[in-house]
This record gives structure tokens, sequence and C-alpha cells, in this order.
């Protein structure tokens, strides 16, 4: 699943990927979702990724808007939880941080470069 998820974001365009820190019911479908993106964005704009995950911060939904259509994804951890912030409403990802997030990986720490800075 984790590379379905990673080859959808790679496959289908995406200029902007968003993080949505409040946690979402993951029996959620598409039009919930669109909704939470509308409330929480202001809109749901063409070629944006927008991340959901659930509270306990083991599975986490991808929709992206690409322009003509939505294409829904989710991620399910069997062992750990994805890394998730506490704080605010949103974080933009860059796609090197959103690579390491659906791996695992400590992506707070990846740059725009995709160099992993602080350990």
């Amino acid at each position: 699943m984790q590379r379905l998820v990673a080859e959808v974001v790679a496959v289908i365009r995406t200029d902007a990927i968003w993080m949505s820190i409040i946690p979402v019911d993951m029996r959620a479908g598409t039009d919930t979702l669109l909704a939470r993106i509308v409330v929480v964005f202001g809109a749901a704009h063409p070629h944006h990724a927008y991340l959901f995950a659930n509270a306990r911060g083991t599975r986490m939904k991808v929709l992206i808007h690409d322009g003509i259509g939505v294409w829904l994804a989710s991620r399910r951890l069997d062992q750990g939880r994805f890394t998730w912030p506490k704080e605010g409403d949103t974080v933009s990802l860059s796609r090197g941080q959103f690579d390491a997030l659906v791996l695992g990986l400590p992506w707070q720490r990846v740059g725009a470069d995709g160099v992993i800075r602080l350990l």
C-alpha cells in the first residue's frame, strides 16, 4: 500500500501537498473529505494533494484533485505511527517530505533538496 500511495502522487501531477492536523474518521469517503478540505483549506485546488490521519496516527488518507476528478488512496501502518504535527491547522509538505512520511521516516527533518539535515 505504501508504494500505491507514493505512485498515485507520482503519476498524478501534484503542485502542492497539504497536511490537515485535525484527525479525521478513516471511514470518511471522498465527499466527506472534500467537505473537510473546503472548511480547512478554503477550497480543493486542482493538482493539490490533501493528507489526513486518524487520531492514533496509524492510518492516513490522501485525496488529490487532478483537475477533472478526485483520487483517494489510503495507507495503514501495522507497526508504529505516522509522525503528525500536534499544533496548527495545516502544514505544507515538499515532495521529499511526503515521500519520507509515507516511508515512516522523520519527514520534518527533510529539507527542500530532500536531504535529512537534523538528527
